[in-house]
């Protein structure tokens, strides 16, 4: 298992899967070209890439290099990484025939390979120095989801931390986990509220 702190970007949620037998950290999935026309998406992979640096892990096909382009593209600021898998010809088990180029995307390369492929591009295993203990019962314990005023919360928490306004729930909760533990975040929305009168 890799424990990296960059968030990894992959195309699809077999992508995830997959990858996540491989590395410990943050995978975001960009629902293949949907990621042209999700905004909030796209905050959150600008903010990674400026906070913890990126790492894209696209297919090796034409839409894989569509994607990773993009991404570079709409990103420009922040720590860009690229990792790459080996052109490898064959059909993912789940699926009824060949992409149109007859490549294996990420789902389909076995976890050695695209071990290697982190390797390859550099990137090198670190502990991780956050626990991910942050829930969505934290949030909701702390006013952050499922309360009238949830929103508006969460929208002044995200400023305090510097962190995009597009976010959801899911997603704060996912960010928060790479930034502190459930009782440093406690402590520090206390002092926020208490700040704007809002205890």
């Amino acid at each position: 298992m890799i424990k990296i702190n960059e968030a990894v970007i992959v195309e699809g949620k077999y992508d995830k899967i997959k990858l996540s037998s491989v590395v410990d950290g943050v995978i975001i999935v960009t629902n293949g070209f949907g990621i042209f026309k999700d905004r909030e998406k796209l905050e959150l992979i600008r903010y990674y890439a400026k906070k913890t640096g990126i790492v894209i892990l696209t297919d090796s096909d034409n839409a894989g290099r569509k994607i990773r382009g993009y991404i570079k593209g709409a990103v420009k600021g922040g720590n860009i990484k690229n990792v790459y898998i080996p052109d490898i010809f064959g059909k993912e088990k789940r699926k009824t025939k060949p992409s149109a180029e007859g490549k294996l995307g990420v789902e389909g390369i076995d976890v050695k390979t695209l071990a290697e492929a982190f390797e390859k591009a550099g990137i090198s295993s670190e502990e991780r120095t956050v626990p991910k203990d942050i829930t969505k019962l934290t949030l909701f314990e702390l006013g952050l989801s499922g309360g009238q005023e949830s929103s508006r919360l969460r929208k002044r928490l995200q400023k305090s931390l510097g962190l995009p306004e597009m976010l959801s729930a899911g997603a704060l909760l996912e960010v928060l986990n790479t930034m502190m533990t459930a009782t440093e975040l406690r402590d520090y929305t206390v002092a926020l509220w208490e700040e704007n009168n809002d205890v």
